[in-house]
């Protein structure tokens, strides 16, 4: 808790740069029909309007922060000048309180890794408040000549831009600050919400944002974040310390829903469900997505040292039993209200062993499953409280925890290969399970110097690093960087499910698990046993994934909950009545009717949108939608060993060769060439399902048939198709 005398103190350090006021007015079906502008250079501040084509073609979220985007950059905007953005939005559905999983925020922005737009997904509360102070979005642009705080203040109807002082900039003592600096009172703590980066953005490419909420039973702020591609580092690149929204005065009516009846029904339909279910499903209200750490191992589906392997002996240190005992349960711990869900766990009291808050203890948020896939079994850290602690501080630094978990086991395996040594990271001796080691390069990144400064650059980069200053070998480090695009995989092993290597590079941001998880459907079930199944899974279930991102929608309620009679269904994979749930909900906020194609259409017009968008930005053909071979299959000798009679299974059964008497290397040799084969006829199918050309470049006839035929599209299209 923070004095009133000192919080006073620091309010009168924060000069006005800038303030704006906005007429206060109701929703209408979802939408408040405006958006907000703030130039945080030009310190513009300014509303736009929603037009109804807006609505038709970006329904919301992810859809309004890419459209405007587009109309904010050039073709030769990069990620570090003035006129990129940073946007968030929510969507017609999003902020309701009576549907779980109801309060994600939707980020855009050209991302640093990149240099292509990057979406990211986020809890908290911030985008539901933004929304109901009165905007669809809100678009910050330009460049301060100094750290500056953003306030929108949703109960008096105003916008500021305060110059910030120097307080602390790192995200856990930054968001406490600010709840406590905007609140008139205690009770008014959980009417505000932070968006904040801390050190590791601002000196890495790997940036984050982390989105608060006030947690009353804990008495501070918890965190989640908007964690890939970099836009932390965007945030603190612009000198924005923080952005900040109080709005007070939530209920179910704000949406102005067409019929809260509908909405009240389906929300309890699955309250029931989760509440009876889940504790013979998944498990997310004691352990959260931690459930998946033991499934993946005994499928041989979790991450070992660098996606070598896909399952460890000692990964049980890291299971969801071990998670259950740390969590502190018997605490509702959603991030947005009304989530039954509740899989948002924290470990509270957590002692520090290292770093700038060495002593201290914190409540860390997590960890998720790809945080102890990217930060324990990747790096072979099976040791849960050196993960909790690299947890911790990729949050208040600001860093991505994926990216950094596989930039660090693709940095220890470097180590263990002879390409690093001590003398080239400066003393650090990154070998296999080293998590003090993994530690100080963190710390490192955060102070923007040492080894962390050049770890902070990312795979991408470092390969070339790593080519140019240490004479390595290019097209080994090729081999086994694991990024596509220049965005670093998240934590599932990818190599025995084709399916799966499309549903992480055939996406347009690069290798996320967030479009299509096929790994169930093609390796173990094998559902989608041809090219031309796989290619329909590859169009469904990114589209299907899409739709959430506008709307404002968490994906988990959808199938990590399943109705007791699902198997029951045809394709219970899809979980049909939880689909039929959200066109219902859908229509109850806007009034408009919605079917399970034209849901599938809304996100083809926005995903095809941001397919055109990387073509603008020099991006986005056939080229960029190859995995690196470790995504693929077996790189070296330890690999091929260590699945030796699978792989020389494959050889005899699927293309009739006889391992006998080969080297290892040739065996390798030859699977490689026939996966490689395997992965450009499952690009061709899916580019045809897609309605792209062979190059990978949506069509003028598939965009007339989206609707989506706008003049400054088929511009950039016509460019690329010739």
């Amino acid at each position: 808790m923070i004095e009133r005398k000192n919080l006073e103190d620091m309010k009168a350090k924060h000069r006005t740069l800038k303030e704006y006021s906005f007429a206060k007015k109701p929703l209408h079906r979802g939408y408040n029909n405006r958006t907000l502008y703030v130039n945080v250079g030009t310190l513009e501040i300014k509303e736009k309007p929603v037009s109804e084509e807006m609505k038709e073609k970006f329904i919301g979220g992810k859809g309004f922060g890419l459209r405007l985007l587009w109309d904010g950059v050039t073709e030769r905007t990069r990620w570090n000048d003035p006129e990129n953005e940073i946007n968030i939005a929510v969507g017609p559905v999003g902020g309701n309180t009576n549907y779980p999983g109801s309060g994600k925020s939707l980020v855009v922005s050209l991302s640093p890794l990149t240099d292509i737009p990057i979406d990211s997904n986020v809890g908290g509360h911030f985008g539901p408040y933004l929304k109901f102070s009165g905007f669809d979005a809100l678009e910050l642009q330009g460049k301060a000549d100094r750290d500056v705080i953003v306030y929108i203040d949703g109960n008096a109807g105003n916008v500021k831009v305060f110059e910030a002082p120097d307080e602390e900039t790192n995200s856990h003592l930054l968001a406490h600050q600010l709840h406590e600096m905007f609140a008139e009172n205690d009770n008014e703590r959980q009417h505000i919400s932070v968006v904040s980066a801390g050190k590791g953005a601002e000196n890495t490419l790997l940036g984050c944002l982390n989105f608060s909420l006030w947690d009353k039973r804990r008495n501070g702020p918890r965190l989640k974040q908007a964690g890939r591609g970099g836009i932390g580092t965007v945030f603190r690149d612009k000198r924005i310390k923080a952005v900040v929204v109080k709005f007070s005065g939530l209920n179910s009516l704000l949406n102005d829903p067409a019929d809260l009846k509908v909405i009240q029904e389906r929300g309890l339909k699955l309250h029931k469900e989760i509440v009876s279910l889940d504790s013979q499903q998944c498990r997310m209200r004691t352990c959260g997505t931690a459930h998946l750490v033991e499934i993946m191992n005994d499928y041989d589906l979790l991450p070992v040292m660098n996606f070598q392997y896909g399952q460890h002996p000692e990964a049980e240190k890291l299971n969801s039993h071990v998670w259950e005992k740390f969590f502190s349960q018997n605490v509702p711990d959603g991030c947005w209200y009304g989530c039954t869900m509740a899989c948002a766990h924290a470990v509270d009291g957590f002692l520090l062993k290292t770093g700038p808050y060495k002593g201290k203890r914190v409540v860390v948020d997590g960890p998720e499953y790809e945080t102890v896939g990217g930060c324990g079994s990747n790096p072979a850290i099976f040791n849960p409280e050196a993960v909790l602690e690299i947890n911790f501080y990729c949050d208040t630094y600001g860093i991505d925890t994926i990216s950094f978990g596989t930039l660090t086991a693709f940095v220890m395996e470097c180590f263990e290969r002879g390409i690093l040594n001590k003398e080239r990271t400066g003393g650090l001796e990154m070998t296999w399970g080293n998590w003090e080691a993994t530690l100080e390069m963190m710390h490192q990144m955060a102070r923007g110097e040492g080894f962390g400064k050049i770890a902070g650059l990312g795979i991408k980069k470092m390969e070339e690093y790593f080519t140019r200053h240490f004479g390595a070998d290019e097209g080994f480090l090729k081999d086994i960087g694991v990024q596509g695009k220049g965005l670093e995989q998240s934590e599932y092993m990818s190599k025995e499910s084709l399916a799966q290597q499309g549903g992480y590079y055939l996406t347009n941001k690069g290798p996320q698990h967030d479009e299509a998880w096929l790994i169930f459907m093609d390796m173990v079930n094998n559902m989608i046993p041809t090219f031309e199944k796989k290619a329909e899974a590859l169009h469904y279930f990114p589209m299907f994934r899409t739709w959430f991102g506008l709307q404002g929608l968490c994906k988990l309620p959808w199938n990590d909950i399943e109705p007791a009679d699902n198997a029951k269904h045809p394709e219970p994979n899809k979980v049909p009545e939880h689909v039929q749930n959200y066109l219902d909900i859908y229509e109850a906020v806007t009034g408009k009717k919605l079917d399970k194609e034209g849901m599938i259409l809304q996100s083809e017009r926005v995903y095809n949108f941001q397919r055109i968008f990387n073509l603008r930005m020099g991006h986005g053909k056939r080229n960029d939608d190859y995995p690196p071979y470790r995504a693929m299959g077996p790189v070296t000798k330890e690999e091929y060993e260590s699945r030796q009679e699978r792989y020389d299974g494959q050889l005899k059964e699927k293309l009739g060769v006889d391992p006998t008497g080969k080297s290892v290397e040739e065996k390798i040799k030859i699977l490689r060439e026939y996966r490689l084969k395997q992965y450009d006829g499952l690009i061709d199918a899916v580019y045809l399902r897609r309605g792209w050309s062979p190059e990978g470049v949506p069509t003028v006839e598939h965009l007339r048939k989206l609707g989506m035929d706008l003049p400054e599209l088929v511009e950039t299209v016509k460019k690329h198709l010739k």
